[in-house]
């Protein structure tokens, strides 16, 4: 397309230098607080904060449900991006439209439908009396199990369009041969399914986790102040704490538990790749 390497970089010169200045830069400035103190370049402020009990608690809180979110995505998106994929082209089409639907709504919207299936008054409340399974109602927001429900639900979705997109393009006839050479449903799933889609699975994974680690509606609604997750942690640092070095800290966490989950699943499916 182009006829050398330098005009194909000065056509993209622009567009870096724009994202540069208006999101690498920004960036900088605000991690850069974390390690910059009047004595000069100190981690005196991450280890403040990995100092604190609470803190502790919160982030291993986050890392937990992120990583729990997205293992149950996975197992949940395996089976219904395998049964979308083997339904007929008019059917498939359909129910990838319902996948995408919820991603259309706001997340607000969505969370709020939780308060009202999860409230006392709820349907799994009413649900429970009903079935006499409870007399009283139970507490289920304002927990982790809440704030998982309703983190599940929010990125589910990323996970199964991923797989799908893996499914697609693993060859059709690889499940009935690893039938036929006597390999069990399981064997198939493990040592066929999951190598040649394994780059859908390290995508959807990204995705699921790294959102799950940065959301804030979510967590803010089903856990409230009961439940502090890192990101809530930062929003009550900057307009409560005011306290923008705390807040760096948090920040540039989120960011190292990003790339390390994304480097983390490309090593564990070259490794199964490997094996």
């Amino acid at each position: 397309m182009f006829q050398n390497r330098t005009e194909a970089l000065a056509l993209a010169l622009p567009a870096a230098i724009f994202a540069a200045a208006v999101f690498l830069v920004p960036v900088f400035i605000l991690l850069s607080e974390g390690f910059r103190t009047a004595d000069g370049w100190t981690l005196q402020a991450y280890t403040n904060f990995f100092s604190d009990p609470l803190n502790q608690a919160v982030f291993l809180r986050t890392l937990k449900l992120g990583a729990l979110v997205t293992a149950v995505s996975a197992v949940i998106g395996y089976a219904a991006a395998f049964a979308i994929v083997s339904l007929p082209p008019g059917s498939k089409g359909h129910m990838i439209n319902l996948v995408i639907l919820p991603l259309m709504i706001s997340p607000v919207a969505r969370t709020y439908a939780w308060i009202v299936i999860l409230g006392r008054t709820g349907i799994v409340n009413e649900a429970l009396k009903f079935l006499g399974l409870t007399d009283s109602p139970i507490r289920i927001l304002f927990s982790e199990t809440a704030v998982f429900i309703g983190l599940l639900q929010l990125f589910l979705p990323l996970m199964i369009i991923s797989l799908i997109s893996a499914l697609e393009n693993m060859p059709r006839d690889v499940v009935a041969a690893s039938r036929v050479l006597g390999a069990n449903w399981f064997q198939v799933f493990w040592k066929v399914i999951i190598p040649l889609t394994k780059e859908g699975l390290v995508v959807g994974g990204t995705l699921v986790f790294t959102g799950s680690l940065t959301a804030y509606i979510t967590p803010a609604i089903l856990g409230g102040s009961k439940v502090l997750m890192l990101e809530t942690l930062l929003y009550q640092q900057v307009t409560v704490s005011n306290n923008f070095v705390a807040a760096s800290v948090i920040a540039f966490i989120l960011i190292v538990m990003s790339f390390a989950a994304n480097i983390l699943l490309k090593r564990i499916a070259t490794a199964r790749n490997r094996k």
